[in-house]
């Protein structure tokens, strides 16, 4: 099953979680008590579930769709790897993958 690393907004801790084939990074963080909000639910309807992928890793992940992209815009902190966390699906080639947690996110669904 692979792994995936969540590494804290300050650097200060990683959390190495063992995920499912097809689940989303989202899913998989609120399964292991990781500080994402996902305030959406995963329907790309908001930016809350923003996650910095590792550089290393970037390539190795579909691109973000047009909406995707528009969603980030919204997002407090932006990196050049920034991702919503919903819609980054597991795949066996992502055993490894690693992700760092923005310090703040924005909530504009209400």
């Amino acid at each position: 099953m692979p792994k995936v690393t969540f590494i804290a907004a300050d650097g200060s801790h990683r959390t190495e979680c063992i995920a499912e084939i097809g689940q989303s990074i989202l899913s998989l963080a609120h399964e292991n008590d990781i500080d994402i909000e996902g305030a959406c639910e995963g329907s790309m309807a908001c930016s809350t579930c923003h996650v910095v992928v590792s550089p290393d890793w970037f390539d190795k992940i579909p691109t973000a769709s047009e909406f995707e992209e528009d969603m980030l815009d919204l997002t407090y902190g932006l990196k050049p790897t920034s991702r919503l966390g919903c819609q980054i699906n597991i795949t066996a080639e992502l055993d490894g993958l690693e992700l760092s947690l923005p310090g703040q996110t924005i909530n504009m669904t209400g």
